[in-house]
């Protein structure tokens, strides 16, 4: 990682000349650096995105492939993947859903766009099985479970290891579609007409019902509120199982409340996410 950053300023400025931008600020971290930058003939934003694992690169390529006809996901302009890089373009206004009033109907509509996607994959597909993103996902707050535990927070042992046999058992079954993989209000922006676009991917092969998870559980404290929004969604969804998104829900609950446990939180949404991880 370090002799990558080392070399980024020499490969930012060849993918700079090739692509005819002009570098404006810089942003990003974890697998990722992001550039926004001005294309020279036209003067639009852009943004140059850049990983040095050439794998990550390829899989986003091929799920933004995959979405080029719905404007719910953003557009791949150009590709490097042999640089890990990519060229995105600028998503207007492109303010973080996160930092807005959202509701189901807006998030079906994106969900609905997300599933309009190739059946499963085709030969030459890099795209992993969902299983495969959801052993990481649990091998990622494994890990940060293990380092609050070593400060004295006190989680559960079986909570994970529960949560984590469950939720392999359910990407291995089920329908199988392209999963965006990492869709949370973060990584969903403001598009034209208030419509949602996703960026970042982190896709699979798998169950599309995985990708409701965040939107149904977020803000929510009580069971009935979110088998509500479950049932509303799953009306405005065609393929959308009530069944599996509640059982999406229980089993990645852990990865919910882990990150809030190990902030020291012990509001009602906290207590709510690792008594549905309980069962």
């Amino acid at each position: 990682m370090l002799g990558w950053c080392d070399g980024l300023p020499t490969l930012v400025h060849e993918l700079a000349v090739r692509w005819h931008l002009d570098l404006v600020a810089a942003s990003g971290g974890g697998t990722s650096r992001v550039f926004r930058c001005l294309q020279r003939n036209t003067g639009a934003s852009v943004w140059l995105k850049l990983t040095p694992e050439p794998l990550i690169a390829r899989e986003e390529a091929e799920a933004l492939r995959a979405w080029a006809d719905t404007p719910s996901v953003v557009t791949l302009l150009a590709v490097d993947l042999a640089a890990g890089a990519l060229l995105l373009e600028n998503v207007e206004p492109g303010v973080p859903v996160r930092q807005l009033v959202w509701n189901l109907p807006e998030v079906a509509a994106l969900l609905r766009d997300l599933r309009a996607s190739p059946p499963g994959p085709g030969e030459h597909s890099v795209l992993r099985p969902l299983s495969h993103r959801t052993d990481f996902l649990f091998d990622l707050t494994e890990r940060r479970l293990a380092a609050a535990r070593a400060k004295g927070l006190v989680v559960a042992p079986t909570m994970l290891s529960q949560a984590r046999a469950a939720a392999l058992e359910l990407a291995d079954s089920g329908p199988v579609g392209l999963v965006h993989g990492d869709l949370h209000p973060g990584n969903v922006l403001s598009g034209p007409g208030a419509r949602m676009v996703a960026i970042d991917p982190r896709p699979a092969w798998g169950d599309p019902d995985f990708d409701a998870v965040d939107w149904v559980l977020e803000g929510v404290a009580v069971p009935a509120m979110l088998e509500e929004r479950i049932e509303e969604l799953a009306a405005l969804v065609p393929g959308l199982s009530p069944h599996r998104v509640l059982n999406w829900c229980r089993v990645l609950a852990a990865l919910n409340a882990v990150p809030r446990l190990c902030a020291g939180r012990d509001d009602a949404e906290t207590k709510f996410l690792v008594a549905l991880a309980d069962g």
